[in-house]
C-alpha cells in the first residue's frame, strides 16, 4: 500500500508509475483505493462509477478498469456532505459527520472488492488517501492504516519534497502514529526532487535514523506527469500559455470532470485558463466552456454571485462561442427543475437562456460509456461516457451536437454559436479534436492518446532508475 505524508503528494502518479513499471517486467497489476474523494469519475464498462485516478492507473496496467478498483467513491455535493458511491453505485447521500459514523459499515464492500482484485492479480497496488498522520480520523477508518490492517498489508510512505518540509512531515508521522501502525511502514520515498540529489543524502539519513525505515528512492520530478489527468480540482491552473486560440473555464465550485479538458490544454496552440472565483472572465476568449458539475444547480447561482454570467452573455454579444458539458450543458439552457430535490434543494431555477432547453432533473442517475458516436457537424467520431443526472429538451434539442448510435445528444443555437452535451471524454478523440479545432482555424498538433502512453512509459523508466523496485517488490511478497 503506498500512502503519503498528505496530499497532493503523488501517490496516485507513483501507483500508476509502479503499475505500468510492474507490468512491463510480467506481472499481473490491478490497482486499487479502498476510499476516493473526488468529483473526476470515470465509467466502468458496466456502468459504474470509479475516481478517474484509478481509471489512469488501470490504463498503466493495461487492465479494464472496475467498479472493484474504487469500492468507496465520495462525491462532495456542499463542504460538509457528499454522495456515496459503493461498488459503482449511488447509496445516497451523508454528512461528513454522518458519514465518519458509517464508513466502518462499508469496509466489508471494501474487503470484498480487494479480494476480487487478488484473485486476477500477481500484484495489488493500493493507493491510500490523505495522510495516516490524520489521527483524528484513524477511528474507524477505511482509507489508510484501517484498510491496511484489515487486509494485512505492508506500507510505503511517500513524502514530497517540493512542498518544503518533508523532514518533518515523514517524522512526524513516525511520531503520531500509534505503535501497531507504524510496524506496518517498510520503508519511504522522496517525491518530486528537484536539484543535486547529493545535497541531500544528509537529509535522506535523518528521516532513517529518526524512522528507522530505510530510504527506497530518491525521485525526481518529471514534467511529463504534467501530461497525466489531474483529479484533484485543486491543480486547476492555466494549463498553457499560447495566444492563438483563448479558452475560458469558469472554475465553478463542484466543478466535475474538469479532465474532459486536458487534451485542449495541451495543444500547442490553445490557451486554456481557469478562471478563479473573485476573478472575471477574460474578454478576449474565443470560447467559455462550462464544464461539469456535481451540484447543477448550486454552481449555477455560483456562477451568477461571481458576475460570470454578465461575462458570459457579453462574451455572446461580441460573437463568441459556448460550449457546455453535462452540468454546463444543463446551465444553457432556460431553466432547471428539480422539484424531488435530487440535485439539492427541492425547486427550479432559470438558466443562462442561452439554449432553448430545460432541464428536469430526475432520481436515476445515467452513466454508461459512449463506444461511438459521431459529431453531427463534421462527422468525427467519438467515444466517452455518460454520467448525469436529469434529461433535458427543447427546441434546440431539434439540431444535436451529437449522433449516439440513432439517439441525439446535446443542443445547438440558431447560429450555431452555442453548444451543448452530455458527453464526457470527447475531447481525448483525436480525429474530432482535430476537426472541431479546424472550425476555429486552429491546427491540432497533439495526438493523446499516444501522449499519454508515453507519458506513462516514461514515468516507469523513471521510477525504474530512482527507486528501488527491487524491494518494493521485496516488500509486497513480505505479506
Amino acid at each position: 500500500m503506498i500512502q503519503g505524508t498528505g496530499s497532493g503528494v503523488g501517490k496516485s502518479t507513483l501507483v500508476a508509475g509502479l503499475a505500468r513499471a510492474f507490468t512491463r517486467r510480467g506481472l499481473r497489476v490491478q490497482p486499487f483505493k479502498p476510499q476516493n474523494m473526488s468529483n473526476n469519475a470515470a465509467v466502468t464498462a458496466d456502468g459504474g462509477e470509479i475516481g478517474r485516478a484509478q481509471a489512469l492507473q488501470a490504463r498503466a496496467a493495461r487492465v479494464a478498469p472496475s467498479i472493484h478498483m474504487n469500492p468507496v467513491l465520495l462525491k462532495p455535493e456542499t463542504d460538509r456532505g457528499a454522495q456515496i458511491i459503493v461498488q459503482g453505485r449511488s447509496i445516497g447521500h451523508a454528512s461528513a459527520a454522518d458519514y465518519a459514523k458509517r464508513k466502518i459499515e462499508l469496509l466489508p464492500s471494501v474487503l470484498e472488492s480487494f479480494r476480487h482484485l487478488e484473485q486476477a492479480a500477481d500484484l495489488v497496488l493500493v493507493e491510500g488517501a490523505g495522510s495516516p498522520a490524520e489521527i483524528n480520523l484513524r477511528a474507524n477508518d477505511i482509507a489508510n492504516m484501517g484498510f491496511a490492517n484489515a487486509a494485512d498489508l505492508p506500507v510505503i510512505i511517500a513524502g514530497d519534497i517540493d512542498r518544503g518540509g518533508v523532514i518533518a512531515s515523514l517524522a512526524g508521522t513516525h511520531a503520531v502514529l500509534a505503535p501497531e501502525d507504524r510496524d506496518r511502514i517498510k520503508g519511504f520515498l522522496i517525491n518530486k526532487f528537484r536539484g543535486d540529489p547529493s545535497l541531500f543524502q544528509d537529509g535522506i539519513e535523518a528521516i532513517s535514523r529518526i524512522t528507522s525505515w530505510p530510504s527506497l528512492g530518491l525521485i525526481p520530478f518529471l514534467p511529463a506527469t504534467a501530461n497525466l489527468p489531474a483529479e484533484d480540482s485543486l491543480d486547476l491552473r492555466r494549463r498553457s500559455t499560447a495566444s492563438k486560440f483563448k479558452i475560458a473555464v469558469p472554475a465553478l465550485a463542484r466543478i466535475a470532470n474538469f479532465d474532459d479538458l486536458d487534451p485542449l490544454g495541451q495543444e500547442p496552440d490553445v490557451e486554456l485558463v481557469f478562471v478563479r472565483p473573485g476573478s472575471a472572465l477574460p474578454g478576449d476568449a474565443d470560447l467559455v466552456i462550462l464544464p461539469g458539475s456535481k451540484s447543477t444547480m448550486g454552481d449555477l447561482a455560483f456562477l451568477r454571485e461571481q458576475g460570470w454570467h454578465i461575462d458570459i452573455a457579453a462574451h455572446v454579444r461580441r460573437g463568441g462561442h459556448v460550449l457546455g458539458l453535462c452540468g454546463g450543458y444543463q446551465m444553457l439552457g432556460l431553466a432547471i427543475e428539480d422539484l424531488d430535490g435530487v440535485d439539492g434543494t427541492p425547486g427550479s431555477i432559470d438558466g443562462l437562456g442561452l439554449l432553448s432547453v430545460e432541464t428536469r432533473m430526475a432520481a436515476e442517475k445515467r452513466t454508461t460509456p459512449v463506444l461511438s458516436a459521431t459529431h453531427c457537424l463534421t462527422g468525427a467520431q467519438i467515444s466517452g461516457y455518460e454520467i448525469h443526472l436529469g434529461a433535458t429538451q427543447g427546441a434546440d434539442c431539434a439540431r444535436p451536437m451529437l449522433m449516439i448510435e440513432d439517439r441525439p445528444d446535446g443542443a445547438t443555437s440558431p447560429d450555431g454559436r452555442v453548444q451543448g452535451t452530455y458527453v464526457h471524454g470527447l475531447f481525448s478523440s483525436d480525429s474530432f479534436r482535430k476537426q472541431w479545432l479546424a472550425g476555429f482555424g486552429i491546427a491540432s498538433q497533439l495526438a493523446y492518446e499516444a501522449q499519454m502512453e508515453a507519458a506513462l512509459d516514461a514515468l516507469a523508466d523513471h521510477l525504474e532508475k530512482h527507486a528501488d523496485l527491487d524491494a518494493v517488490l521485496k516488500i509486497a511478497r513480505s505479506r
